[in-house]
């Protein structure tokens, strides 16, 4: 009974902060680093040993199909254009929250990452197209823009506690700044021929979308048949289904039936009578109906103060982490370096490229933009941060991975062009990484920014 008086005594005046939140995010996103990292090994040792085997399991042919309709594609299609739209649904999600209640709420708060991100997508494919423009490597550009959150934030994670919070927060806030960039240049850039029959139907299933928000219906079953109308109307006009994932998560509803204020009441209403039956046993709840009926109805108001938002993006992650993410590394990664002739590959125009683009081009973008916001639009720094953390930051931000392979996946058909590209994407996050744990470890700088608490 202590245990319940304590609760309702302190409900209602608990007041989490915003860093404990974040720091819960932060916690989800490093671990879902690690299946990553295990898939990808797998990847790499399956088609070594194995490179017919490989091949040949990830370029067959699934079809499904409903009566006279059947769409076929390789198992590596499926994984990239069916599997991937559950990643970008989450990832749409974590924008959309970020937007609303994070640290991009406010214009103060987004434009230094905004910034910091804008800079490190430019200039990597600046330096990509000045080494590949008019050849066929051209088309992979948007390669070397990307940003894998997950594992930089696991390499983040590995560092310890010597990594100040507000490192963790801006390197965040870039990769989803990031995350947005990298949509919109697969939108518009790496499509195919456009049907603009079907998507006038994703437009009306879109609109239908925004009605059913409008109308506050929160049930999930709802939004997830809209959302597989509206990947099958992107799937069928040539721009890439993945793109439904995030336009869906963005009519998600952020908000619960009721706010706080009224589960607190609730609550306090249901635990009330249970105070005044005396000390319970340990057996209370199979003896007292009140008691069951009290912590069922305190289930549901716990439910329904969710919002839909949190509820999905919390049964969804587990699922990302350790399944889909994986399972795209696995179907990915593999890179036969038996096939490969190494001199070749790294003075390859797509090879140095994403390498240079990655390594040099993602930290000087970063921090030569964050530098020009701080400088010109005076935005802060948090305190305690130095720039050579904001560089650190840079080379993490250059672990490309999962994202760029994505776009790799949509640039080429060529299988060499294909192998050049996983080279310089699995070179440049290794050297990346290793760069990046060094600067963020070596101490405290001796220079700090002279705008850092402006």
């Amino acid at each position: 009974m202590a245990v319940i008086k304590a609760t309702l005594n302190n409900l209602g005046k608990q007041n989490p902060s915003e860093d404990s939140a974040f720091q819960a995010f932060f916690s989800r996103l490093a671990h879902g680093g690690y299946p990553l990292l295990i898939a990808t090994a797998a990847a790499l040792i399956w088609a070594n040993l194995a490179p017919d085997g490989y091949h040949h399991t990830w370029h067959s042919n699934l079809t499904i199909g409903f009566g006279e309709f059947a769409v076929s594609k390789s198992l590596a299609h499926w994984v990239d254009e069916a599997l991937m739209t559950l990643f970008f649904f989450t990832v749409g999600l974590e924008i959309k929250r970020e937007i609303l209640v994070g640290q991009l709420s406010s214009v103060k708060q987004a434009l230094l990452p905004i910034m910091a991100a804008f800079g490190g997508m430019v200039l990597p494919a600046s330096i990509y197209v000045a080494l590949n423009a008019g050849s066929q490597g051209a088309a992979g550009w948007g390669i070397p823009m990307a940003t894998d959150i997950a594992f930089s934030l696991a390499i983040l994670s590995l560092l310890g506690s010597r990594i100040p919070m507000g490192i963790k927060i801006f390197l965040t806030a870039v990769a989803i700044a990031d995350d947005i960039g990298a949509v919109i240049v697969i939108a518009l850039f790496y499509t195919s021929q456009i049907s603009w029959s079907y998507l006038g139907a994703g437009a009306l299933v879109l609109l239908l979308l925004g009605v059913v928000n409008l109308l506050w219906i929160r049930h999930v079953l709802v939004y997830s048949v809209l959302g597989v109308a509206l990947w099958l109307c992107i799937l069928a006009s040539g721009i890439h289904a993945t793109v439904a994932g995030v336009l869906v998560a963005f009519f998600v509803p952020a908000k619960g039936k009721y706010n706080i204020d009224v589960f607190i009441e609730k609550v306090r209403s249901h635990l009330e009578p249970m105070m005044l039956e005396g000390e319970p046993t340990q057996d209370a709840i199979l003896l007292n109906k009140t008691h069951l009926n009290a912590v069922q109805a305190i289930d549901m108001a716990c439910k329904e103060v969710e919002t839909p938002l949190q509820r999905i993006e919390h049964a969804l992650e587990s699922w990302i982490s350790i399944g889909v993410l994986p399972l795209f590394a696995l179907a990915n990664a593999g890179l036969n370096f038996g096939g490969l002739n190494f001199g070749n590959a790294l003075a390859h125009p797509v090879t140095v490229g994403i390498a240079l683009g990655l390594v040099l081009g993602k930290p000087a973008g970063i921090s030569l933009f964050a530098l020009l916001s701080v400088r010109f639009l005076k935005t802060p720094l948090m305190p305690g941060i130095v720039w050579r953390q904001i560089i650190g930051v840079g080379f993490l931000a250059g672990i490309g991975f999962t994202m760029s392979l994505f776009i790799n996946g949509l640039s080429f058909s060529d299988p060499q062009l294909l192998e050049n590209a996983k080279l310089g994407i699995i070179l440049a996050s290794v050297i990346a990484a290793t760069v990046g744990s060094f600067l963020l470890l070596i101490g405290p700088s001796a220079v700090k920014s002279p705008y850092a608490n402006r």
